[in-house]
């Protein structure tokens, strides 16, 4: 029997699943799903579109599926927040429903967001990422997997995170940075391969090797972007780390960030 709390608002139209815990003085909307296993701690603030998965664990006054901060808003171009499992919502976390396309926003699986993070509308994150204290994605965001963004970092609009990528505290990323990456700085610039992530999620020297050598001419061989990519072609016929690499700079369109200035 689905445990909710008398102090719970749950709209007629809201689906609950029978296992899921619904604390105090929360509100669940009309439409919105709520999946197996899930606990809303209190507080919390669930809208109409929100397609929430299994075991989904979201704290005090967090806010999944608010009105995006688009002037250009109205309810009736709200489109879905879809959430995976496993993911887990900390104090005052709000993630924006979708308003610009047709998927909306949409989020994997076994994500962690630390207290007051925040995702954008029309926002892509994948699995296993970390967002710290106040990390801040905007609109259009595409965050891969395995990423661990530190406190205060901003990430501008329509801009890419590949996979395994660290960045450093008070950030502000404007351009897209490569799978495998650690960037930092007040205008987030590349500073080297994220060796802690490879190694904690099992890349072996071979792999850690080919990305080195891929990093290499990406951002120390002074090739523009479409000569780098060019170079690129070779390697990731043998490397699938590498190919990654090669699919998400082909596709950029911001162009990456860049190397950290010297002196």
């Amino acid at each position: 029997m689905t445990q909710i709390h008398p102090t719970a608002i749950v709209g007629a139209g809201a689906e609950v699943h029978p296992t899921a815990v619904i604390g105090p003085w929360c509100l669940i909307a009309d439409g919105a799903v709520i999946g197996p296993g899930c606990v809303l701690d209190s507080q919390v603030r669930i809208g109409p579109t929100v397609r929430l998965g299994a075991d989904n664990r979201v704290c005090h006054g967090a806010v999944l599926g608010a009105e995006p901060q688009d002037l250009g808003f109205s309810p009736d171009k709200a489109r879905p927040l879809t959430i995976g499992d496993g993911n887990t919502f900390k104090e005052h976390v709000v993630i924006s429903c979708g308003t610009k396309e047709a998927e909306g926003t949409r989020i994997g699986d076994h994500n962690y967001f630390m207290n007051a993070a925040h995702v954008g509308h029309d926002c892509e994150v994948g699995d296993r990422n970390i967002l710290a204290s106040s990390a801040t994605l905007a609109g259009h965001v595409r965050l891969g997997s395995h990423c661990f963004l530190s406190g205060l970092v901003a990430v501008h609009q329509f801009c890419r995170i590949g996979d395994y990528v660290m960045v450093g505290g008070v950030s502000g990323v404007r351009q897209d940075i490569p799978p495998f990456s650690m960037a930092n700085g007040q205008y987030a610039r590349y500073v080297g391969l994220n060796l802690v992530g490879l190694k904690r999620n099992g890349f072996g020297p071979r792999e850690r090797n080919a990305i080195k050598q891929a990093h290499r001419l990406l951002f120390h061989q002074g090739l523009s972007l479409k000569s780098a990519i060019e170079a690129l072609r070779e390697p990731a016929a043998e490397s699938p780390e590498v190919a990654a690499i090669l699919d998400f700079v082909a596709a950029s369109r911001r162009g990456l960030v860049g190397t950290r200035e010297k002196g």
